[in-house]
């Protein structure tokens, strides 16, 4: 009997499979959503035994936690790495990461990750728990810190940097809350890069310091 020969061609076939995995996940959860969905289901999705998929991750959890990785992760460290060690006025950087996130969440396999967590997580605490560890603990830091530093050098007026990273990010999650939880979306779609640049109008009036109170200016 001759067997599959584990050359190179195998060796990818192998490194391939999680992704396989996680393609057919997410798939799954969009259909069918986080609870309804088996590993079974995933396993056939993907062309493998449940087994198979038990190899690359240990749990269905596991499976949710591996594409926000994927997805998720990677805006979370460019946006910090626009944002850390910034000094000067914070517009510009600001602006950068807004467009950055809206250009992201224009893409199919992105915005599907917190559409989906957004429907679930109220069901499930701990994927709530691991989007905070993974994303939120790492970036809202530094924008605080940001903002912090806009107020100190006298770009920005004299305002609480942490409830104005809520206005900062909240209309975007509002956004995504009315169109996946109310159904309210605009006539063109999601419409990501028009929202952030409506808003960034819009905070950018706010946030600014008068002309006259400006202690320093950005060069």
């Amino acid at each position: 009997m001759q067997t599959e020969p584990r050359g190179p061609k195998f060796r990818r076939r192998a490194e391939a499979r999680p992704e396989e995995v996680l393609d057919a996940a997410l798939a799954l959860f969009v259909e069918k959503g986080f609870a309804s969905t088996r590993v079974e289901d995933i396993a056939s999705r993907a062309g493998l035994s449940k087994g198979a998929v038990y190899l690359y991750f240990p749990s269905k959890e596991a499976i949710l936690e591996g594409l926000v990785q994927r997805a998720v992760v990677p805006i979370a460290a460019n946006a910090l790495g626009f944002l850390s060690n910034y000094t000067g006025d914070p517009r510009p950087v600001i602006s950068s990461v807004l467009k950055m996130v809206a250009h992201q969440l224009t893409q199919p396999g992105t915005v599907a990750i917190p559409k989906l967590l957004i429907r679930e997580m109220i069901h499930f605490p701990e994927l709530a728990a691991m989007y905070r560890r993974e994303v939120l603990d790492r970036v809202l830091p530094v924008l605080e810190q940001l903002i912090s530093n806009g107020v100190a050098e006298g770009h920005f007026r004299p305002i609480d940097p942490q409830l104005t990273i809520r206005s900062i990010v909240g209309p975007i999650v509002l956004h995504m809350l009315m169109a996946e939880v109310f159904g309210i979306v605009p006539d063109e779609g999601l419409a990501m890069e028009r929202l952030v640049d409506n808003h960034l109008a819009i905070l950018f009036d706010g946030l600014s310091a008068p002309q006259s109170d400006r202690r320093f200016m950005a060069t």
